[in-house]
């Protein structure tokens, strides 16, 4: 799902949104996430999952061409963390989906 889906989907959703309402409402949630992980804070949303900033620190690595050590400088990387109900949730609906689509598939005949 993209951010363009998304916005169709809540748009869909919700009668009393208007398309431009929706896009504006993924813009500023999305704005809002992004900027208090900025400021190194973890963003959580009970159910679903959280947000977070990982450290990574300098290393050595190696150019696959030339094979010489390169540096590589610390970094923030964002990292999601899926909570257990969103857990459990795909976990069991993706079996449920496997199955249905198990029974779709015809079996060649011998």
């Amino acid at each position: 799902m993209t951010r363009s889906d998304l916005v169709e989907e809540l748009a869909a959703r919700f009668d009393q949104l208007t398309h431009r309402d929706a896009e504006f409402a993924v813009k500023c949630i999305l704005e809002a996430m992004s900027e208090a992980m900025v400021r190194g804070n973890r963003v959580e949303i009970r159910g679903f999952g959280s947000f977070s900033i990982n450290h990574r620190p300098p290393r050595m690595g190696r150019n696959p061409r030339s094979g010489e050590s390169v540096a590589i400088p610390e970094k923030r990387v964002p990292h999601f963390k899926p909570g257990k109900a969103l857990r459990e949730s795909v976990e069991s609906r993706t079996e449920e989906f496997l199955r249905l689509e198990a029974k779709k598939i015809p079996t060649p005949l011998a």
